[in-house]
């Protein structure tokens, strides 16, 4: 089945901090973009190689069936912040790191009328409403998505999140009664993020978490979680959005090795479940 293709234009920008961008898109296949239940809702946004032209309308299985490889549009996936129909405006936040990367410098050139396509919706995780505790880790390139849970955990409801960013500055607001644990990132304490969340003190009750981010992180904070507290493994959202030192298109040739790898033992990791990235990765996206 051939994949669901969106057409946007950006209609304003916003700096949410010194390194985080918020792009407001609208145009109109906004109507048509699926309203899904999940907050982890992920697109492939669709940038042009440099110096090539696809034909209109945009066919991404066209183009890949036509043309050479090194033609095809760069991927780069991201979560959808927000989409309201009513005002026919969807929004993606982007980490930015100067001219490193890719979709980090277009999000900060963007301009009202720019287009981008993407490839989407998917998803997998939204906050149960039945659970009594929700735990939300991460670090920038899951603010997104843990923003988006913030949203929807009915009130009143605890929520516990550890977040790492670079610096103060790089805080922000999340809605809902959160009790936020936010941490500067400190190469020379690679383990803060799951010493952080050892050291919370649970509500009592059922509790759901969700842990994406940097893949080394996810595994040592599910490892916890799962071997020190107990928590079931359907509990669990886990999922690794980058991995340190790669770049997404690295970061997907890694995990294709380790399911090849996998497969050829019999074997299915369960460390990271995804190939993807929520927001953005922190060293270039």
């Amino acid at each position: 089945m051939a994949r669901r293709t969106t057409t946007l234009e950006v209609r304003r920008t916003e700096r949410l901090t010194p390194h985080m961008i918020r792009v407001v898109f609208g145009g109109d296949d906004v109507a048509a973009f699926p309203d899904t239940p999940y907050t982890d809702r992920y697109v492939k946004l669709q940038f042009p190689r440099p110096g090539v032209r696809y034909r209109e309308p945009f066919d991404l299985e066209a183009i890949r069936a036509e043309l050479p490889r090194e033609q095809w549009p760069v991927t780069r996936t991201y979560t959808v912040r927000g989409l309201d129909h009513t005002a026919g405006e969807l929004t993606i936040d982007f980490v930015h790191h100067g001219d490193e990367g890719l979709a980090g410098p277009w999000a900060a050139s963007a301009r009202p009328g720019d287009v981008l396509r993407l490839v989407g919706p998917g998803g997998a995780y939204a906050p149960d409403p039945g659970a009594q505790v929700h735990l939300l880790v991460g670090d920038e390139s899951a603010l997104p998505a843990i923003g988006a849970a913030c949203e929807r955990v009915p009130a009143g409801v605890p929520v516990l999140a550890v977040v790492e960013v670079g610096d103060a500055a790089e805080h922000q607001v999340l809605a809902g009664d959160v009790d936020v644990t936010w941490l500067h990132r400190d190469p020379a304490a690679p383990t803060r993020l799951v010493d952080a969340v050892r050291a919370l003190e649970f509500p009592q009750g059922r509790l759901q978490a969700f842990v994406h981010g940097e893949a080394g992180q996810v595994r040592d904070v599910r490892r916890h979680l799962v071997d020190e507290r107990g928590v079931p493994r359907e509990a669990l959202s886990v999922s690794g959005y980058w991995r340190r030192g790669r770049d997404e298109d690295g970061w997907r040739a890694d995990k294709a090795a380790e399911r090849a790898d996998g497969e050829g033992a019999g074997a299915v990791s369960g460390a990271v479940r995804s190939v993807r990235f929520a927001a953005a990765k922190v060293t270039g996206t």
